[in-house]
């Protein structure tokens, strides 16, 4: 402890030397000061006390620190980087390899860049730099918050194994294993085909395990997508109304019909509402990954199920029949379905007809399949129009009249 005066005040400070590698030179700094000063502090006084704020501000740098810095040159070899305190340092283009083309043929001088310092000033004044030990410590910090929170990630697909794929998170490199992958092609002889097209796609991740003392941290696309898909799903069946019109792709055809993605939410159009025509096989209307318009039959919020029609999209034929017909019109049928009381004939899509048994002929009839089978062609008089009821009353023998006249 000593004593320092200037004829305006009195104040004592102790202080201990440390070792600091930032600057000019390598010097003795004040670390820690302790300064009791008396009233009317003179200019020199406060100046002292600006230096003493401005030492404790300055540290050595260490390795595997990570230091914000500034560009200063660019060129083949690497990068020269400003770290502050008038010092430098140097990224060579080995450290710099999680950075794509594009990013390195962006860097400028003047811009700010993380690195992490490998070796700290060495004799030349410079210290040793990585850009991608920066990503890769920051990608570690990312992906443990985003763990810990269940958020999702972003990554690169950097290659392929027999195990599944290689990503880069934010210059951490992870693992996606093949049953994880959210889209997966297999050949004929088992083994994962076309997977080079999908190197360099960038891709939501859910971050499964991350384990840094074993270097290991394993992401799932398949989780990511699923997760935001029920988001979209939420979303749409809040938003879908009844009776509009959707824009949709076909994702899968069954017996019963075929189900429709609406842009995160699957809705299935049953067979019977294809067409207004009979559908026997649904791949006789539809085919997957086929874009259709389809009409909003019924969203049930509770069961998250959306019912779809193809059919709605155009009017019903019935809704149209006396714009096109008249009674005494000579029409042709297919015969469809036999009874005891008559024979049903279509005359076109879901409209049908009965030819009663009396009006199969003017002889006497014991049973229609008698005169007609199924599958006939028949020319047919229009007897009698009911479009609310969907009935149409035909007559085989006087059509026969007529035409036999």
């Amino acid at each position: 402890m000593r004593d320092v005066s200037n004829g305006y005040s009195h104040f004592t400070f102790q202080c201990r030397e440390t070792y600091n590698p930032i600057g000019d030179s390598n010097k003795s700094l004040i670390e820690e000061a302790m300064i009791q000063v008396s009233t009317n502090a003179s200019p020199a006084v406060e100046n002292m006390e600006a230096l003493l704020r401005e030492s404790e501000q300055i540290k050595a740098i260490r390795p595997g620190d990570l230091v914000q810095g500034v560009i200063m040159r660019v060129d083949r070899e690497g990068i020269l980087v400003g770290i502050g305190n008038k010092s430098e340092g140097v990224v060579s283009s080995r450290e710099m390899q999680s950075l794509s083309e594009e990013e390195i043929s962006s860097l400028q001088v003047g811009d700010e860049i993380l690195t992490r310092v490998l070796e700290a000033e060495r004799e030349d004044g410079a210290s040793i730099l990585s850009v991608d030990k920066a990503r890769e410590e920051m990608g570690w910090l990312s992906v443990a918050a985003k763990l810990d929170g269940g958020e999702p990630v972003e990554g690169v697909i950097t290659g392929f194994n027999r195990g599944g794929a290689l990503v880069d998170v934010d210059g951490l490199k992870g693992f996606v294993p093949i049953s994880h992958l959210g889209w997966t092609q297999r050949g004929s002889n088992g083994v994962e085909d076309d997977m080079e097209r999908r190197i360099g796609e960038r891709v939501p991740l859910k971050v499964l395990e991350v384990d840094r003392s074993k270097k290991r941290a394993i992401f799932s696309e398949k989780a990511a997508i699923q997760e935001e898909r029920e988001s979209r799903r939420e979303l749409i069946l809040q938003e879908l109304q009844e009776g509009e019109v959707r824009r949709g792709r076909v994702t899968g055809i069954c017996d019963f019909g075929a189900f429709v993605d609406l842009g995160g939410a699957d809705g299935l159009i049953h067979i019977s509402e294809l067409s207004w025509e009979p559908v026997r096989s649904t791949d006789q209307v539809l085919k997957v990954d086929q874009e259709v318009d389809v009409y909003v039959l019924k969203v049930d919020r509770d069961s998250k199920r959306i019912a779809l029609s193809l059919r709605r999209l155009v009017p019903e034929p019935w809704d149209t029949v006396p714009d096109r017909y008249q009674v005494d019109q000579l029409i042709e049928g297919i015969v469809t379905k036999i009874t005891d009381f008559g024979a049903f004939a279509r005359v076109e899509g879901s409209v049908e007809g009965l030819i009663h048994v009396s009006e199969l002929s003017y002889n006497v009839v014991n049973h229609p399949k008698e005169v007609v089978k199924e599958g006939d062609l028949l020319t047919l008089k229009i007897l009698k129009i009911e479009p609310e009821r969907k009935r149409l009353a035909l007559s085989l023998k006087q059509a026969e009249d007529i035409l036999g006249q």
